[in-house]
C-alpha cells in the first residue's frame, strides 16, 4: 500500500512540474508576441526586431521541451 502512494505522490509531482514549466513557456511566448505586435506597428523598425522575434520563439519553446523533458526525467529517474 504505501508503494503505490509513493508512486501515486511521484505521477502528481511530474505532472504539476510539467504544467508549471508548460505555462511558463505559454507566458514567454505570449509575452514575446505582444512585444512584437507592439514594436511592429512602427514599419520602420520591422527589419531590426526579426532576432527578437526568434528569441522569443526560441525561449518559449525551449521551455516547454524543458518541461517534458523534466517529468520524464522525474517519472522514470526518481
Amino acid at each position: 500500500m504505501e508503494g503505490d502512494i509513493a508512486e501515486l505522490g511521484k505521477y502528481i509531482g511530474v505532472g504539476l512540474t510539467a504544467i508549471g514549466m508548460g505555462g511558463a513557456a505559454m507566458g514567454v511566448g505570449n509575452v514575446a508576441g505582444n512585444f512584437l505586435s507592439g514594436a511592429l506597428r512602427n514599419p520602420s523598425a520591422a527589419a531590426s526586431q526579426t532576432a527578437t522575434l526568434f528569441i522569443g520563439m526560441a525561449f518559449a519553446e525551449a521551455l516547454g521541451i524543458f518541461s517534458f523533458l523534466v517529468a520524464l526525467l522525474l517519472m522514470f529517474a526518481v
